[in-house]
C-alpha cells in the first residue's frame, strides 16, 4: 500500500543584487516577496555584490528575522553564497550537508548544493546560475549531474536556478530527459514582459509536481530583472503491507 509522503514547496529566484527595475537596492522588497511565495526551500542567485568583499545584499539579521534562516556557503566573511548563489531554508527544516558545486566556467557563475532532513526523509537541492553560452552551459550542465553522481546516498533531488537557456526543447534541457521531469512553472524573463523560462525547477522521477507557476505579484513586478519560479512537490512513501 502507499501513505501520503512528503510535501515540499521549492522556489528559484534570481534576486539581481535585490536591484529593483527602479534602480534601487531594496532588500526588504526581496525578503517581502519571498514571505509572498512561502516557500520551504529557497535557491537565490545574485544574492552577493559581485566585486570587494562581496557582501551580501541581504542583511542576515533580516533574514534570522524571518521564517528563513541561512547556511554557511559565503566566500567571504561578509558573504551570502558561493558566486552569489545560495539556499534560504525555513526554519525547522534539519540541514545536513552543504556544499558549491564546481563548474566549468569563464564567467563568475555557480552552483551549491544542500542536504536536509524532513520528515525522516532526506531530500537533495542544487541552486545553479548558468553561463550565457550554451557551449559552456551544457559542460556546467554535465558537471552539476556527475556532482550529484558522485554524492554519497540516492535520494530525491530537484535541481534549480537561472539556466540562461532560452532553447524551449535542446541546449542543456536534453540533460534532464532521462530520470527527471521539468516544472511547468512558465516565462520568467525579463521582468516587464517575460517570454524567455530561463529560471527552471528540474525534480528527479520520484517527485511528483502538485503545481508550480510563476510568482508575478505587484511587488516582484518591480523587484528584480527576473519573477521568481516555485513548484510544490509531493514525495510518496511506500509501506508494506501488514
Amino acid at each position: 500500500m502507499r501513505d501520503n509522503g512528503l510535501r515540499l514547496k521549492f522556489a528559484s529566484y534570481n534576486i539581481h543584487k535585490a536591484v529593483g527595475l527602479d534602480r534601487r537596492r531594496d532588500p526588504d522588497r526581496i525578503l517581502s516577496v519571498l514571505r509572498e511565495i512561502d516557500a520551504d526551500i529557497v535557491a537565490l542567485q545574485e544574492c552577493d555584490r559581485r566585486f570587494g568583499q562581496r557582501e551580501s545584499v541581504l542583511p542576515r539579521a533580516r533574514i534570522e528575522d524571518s521564517h528563513y534562516r541561512t547556511i554557511g556557503l559565503g566566500m567571504m566573511p561578509t558573504s551570502l553564497g558561493w558566486h552569489g548563489n545560495t539556499f534560504l531554508v525555513k526554519k525547522g527544516i534539519e540541514v545536513l550537508d552543504v556544499a558549491p558545486v564546481p563548474l566549468p566556467t569563464l564567467e563568475p557563475r555557480g552552483a551549491v548544493r544542500i542536504d536536509v532532513t524532513m520528515g525522516k526523509r532526506r531530500v537533495r537541492a542544487i541552486g545553479m546560475h548558468l553561463d550565457l553560452s550554451g557551449f559552456r552551459r551544457r559542460h556546467q550542465g554535465e558537471a552539476v549531474l556527475r556532482h550529484l553522481a558522485d554524492c554519497d546516498g540516492d535520494c530525491p533531488t530537484v535541481v534549480m536556478g537561472d539556466t540562461n537557456e532560452w532553447s524551449a526543447t535542446g541546449g542543456l534541457l536534453r540533460l534532464f530527459r532521462e530520470g527527471w521531469h521539468t516544472a511547468e512553472c512558465g516565462p520568467s524573463f525579463p521582468t516587464r514582459r517575460p517570454i524567455a523560462r530561463l529560471d527552471r525547477i528540474f525534480a528527479t522521477s520520484d517527485w511528483a509536481c502538485d503545481d508550480s507557476g510563476v510568482h508575478h505579484s505587484l511587488l516582484a513586478s518591480k523587484a528584480s530583472d527576473h519573477l521568481p519560479v516555485w513548484a510544490t512537490l509531493s514525495l510518496q512513501v511506500h509501506t508494506k503491507r501488514a
